[in-house]
């Protein structure tokens, strides 16, 4: 696949180090010494830095009790150990990297990317002698490819809560996170302990000492149910290891992350009610009835939320707006999940980054119809959608996300894009949902615009490259001689449907070599798509944020 950005600097040879060994790299080019060009990565790097815009993280406290507020500090801390974590998961050789690294935005750059590669430019390495990302981050022994995991006798072998290791015999086995990370998780365990003292909320002190529990155990279960059904908590947090994005071998195994949250009461009042139609929403799908059998949980939740501390895997690279947990494909069945949109976040990407390339790359005719509120129900119904379509394949090949493995994510978040958008259309012909379609569809032709801006190394990017390219051959859109383009408001729905029936059948037959084909097929980057690209580079319209957060930036320090 292409490059998310094209550029005329010479990026260096790799050239043979101590970090090449230690990220597991094996291949030949790590191993010979060639000539570089000094000043390339550096180069590189300050032209890479200014795609992120600096937000503060920061709410109005005023809201919370006295209590929320002594327990919030806590959360942080907790939220602080996950970020730890999470760089032992990615790249655990970061200090030692680090002290060799005097460049100081070379070192911010690297902290962004928790790591030595640019994540929104296919993982493009901006550190001398580093080699290519592993697929397998460090859950995998170094150089271990695919088939020896899967020819292995390992029980655990697409484990989500362990690592492969070699043992001392030259044997796999695995090691559960809560052995390996015993210490860390400890702390951690700690201060949520210490936080449920604290609460005077029945649902929140339930959830965070089973929370607790969870991070030593690895059992979560328990903990996520207690998490579903706090209905009263002022304070949120999301903590352990979660996604599998950054397992790109076989998207098996989680890595850590942590949002700390604050409820807007208000907004989360006004989402209350549109759960409850899931169910008629499945039974409408535009696919094949075997395909949309399964019943939606409808004890979920839609809520509001200002986020005022990322960390881990949330944190890396593009900067999460949305999440529907848990991920268990049994509990969602059961009970359904929770959406949580993260209003501030959103709010900061809407108005620094797709306002402006709206200006860039939407007609003028149609930036009109550009909206915050079409812009926040399209990413909360991207996250409902998760709830919609198939979770068990119709082909006996057990949950889709089994038998995808590591195609599962790309497809997954296309589906909820696609359905998302599916859902607001039914919402509005219903009376539901309020406003101009021509609002929701032109936010998010702008939406795919600001997200296949994430690259091929991104599930989201894959998705929104999916979707792009199969709106263009389905003419929902057009682009005009000067790059501008504009929507067909009948033609968009049309494409909405049909990619829907796409791709709920490709997850229901769970033939992961189709959905590979489909990948290689339509989540590219044309040269024309590309052109258009590089001049919101050029206009210096950010990519996405990063973000100046914590006690002090929320005045409690």
């Amino acid at each position: 696949m292409k490059n998310l950005y094209k550029s005329n600097i010479l990026l260096i040879s790799l050239v043979a180090s101590v970090f090449a060994a230690c990220n597991g790299n094996n291949t030949t080019e790590t191993n010979k010494p060639v000539a570089v060009q000094k000043d390339s990565l550096t180069d590189y790097v300050a032209q890479r830095l200014p795609i992120y815009e600096r937000v503060k993280l920061s709410t109005d406290l005023n809201s919370l009790s006295v209590s929320d507020r002594k327990i919030l500090p806590l959360l942080i801390q907790a939220a602080e150990i996950m970020d730890e974590l999470f760089w032992k998961q990615t790249y655990p050789q970061k200090d030692s990297l680090l002290a060799t690294i005097k460049d100081e935005k070379t070192r911010e750059f690297f902290a962004i990317n928790y790591g030595p590669w640019d994540r929104l430019n296919n993982d493009k390495p901006f550190v001398n002698g580093v080699g290519a990302k592993p697929d397998g981050a460090s859950f995998y022994p170094a150089g271990m490819t695919k088939e020896e995991i899967e020819k292995s006798n390992l029980k655990d072998k697409f484990g989500a809560y362990s690592v492969v290791r070699k043992d001392s015999t030259g044997n796999l086995t695995t090691i559960p996170y809560h052995v390996l990370f015993a210490a860390e998780l400890q702390r951690a365990s700690s201060l949520l302990k210490q936080a449920a003292l604290i609460t005077e909320d029945a649902g929140l002190k339930k959830y965070l000492n089973l929370r607790a529990d969870a991070l030593v155990s690895d059992n979560f279960t328990a903990s996520d149910y207690a998490w579903l059904d706090m209905k009263t908590n002022g304070l949120d947090i999301i903590i352990g290891p979660i996604e599998n994005y950054e397992d790109k071998l076989f998207n098996a195994r989680t890595s850590y992350e942590a949002y700390v949250l604050v409820k807007d009461a208000a907004w989360s009042k006004r989402l209350a009610k549109y759960v409850a139609m899931l169910p008629e929403l499945q039974k409408n799908l535009p696919v094949a009835a075997k395909y949309k059998a399964e019943k939606p949980g409808t004890d979920s939740e839609l809520n509001a939320y200002d986020v005022v501390y990322y960390a881990g895997d949330c944190n890396s690279g593009s900067k999460t707006i949305a999440v529907n947990l848990p991920n268990d494909e049994k509990i969602q069945q059961e009970k359904g999940t929770r959406r949580s949109q993260l209003k501030n976040a959103m709010r900061a990407k809407f108005d620094k980054i797709l306002v402006p390339i709206s200006k860039e790359l939407i007609e003028a005719e149609q930036q009109k119809y550009i909206k915050f509120d079409a812009f926040f129900a399209n990413v909360m119904f991207h996250e409902v959608a998760h709830g919609l379509g198939i979770k068990k394949t119709i082909s006996g090949k057990g949950f889709v996300r089994e038998a995808l493995q590591e195609q599962f994510s790309w497809l997954e978040e296309g589906k909820a894009d696609i359905l998302g958008l599916y859902m607001v259309t039914g919402l509005l012909k219903k009376g539901e949902l309020q406003g101009d379609i021509k609002d929701y569809y032109t936010t998010f032709m702008a939406g795919i615009l600001r997200s296949v801006r994430f690259g091929a190394a991104s599930a989201h990017g894959k998705a929104n490259m999916q979707c792009f390219n199969y709106f263009k051959e389905k003419g929902a859109f057009e682009r005009s001689a000067s790059g501008a383009y504009r929507v067909n408001y009948e033609k968009f729905a049309t494409a909405m449907n049909d990619l829907s029936a796409f791709i709920i059948t490709l997850q229901g037959n769970g033939d992961k070599t189709a959905v590979a084909k489909a990948q290689k097929e339509k989540a590219n980057i044309s040269t024309e798509l590309q052109s258009d690209l590089d001049r919101l580079m050029k206009k210096n319209i950010p990519v996405d944020v990063v973000f100046e957060q914590g006690v002090d930036v929320l005045g409690m320090k």
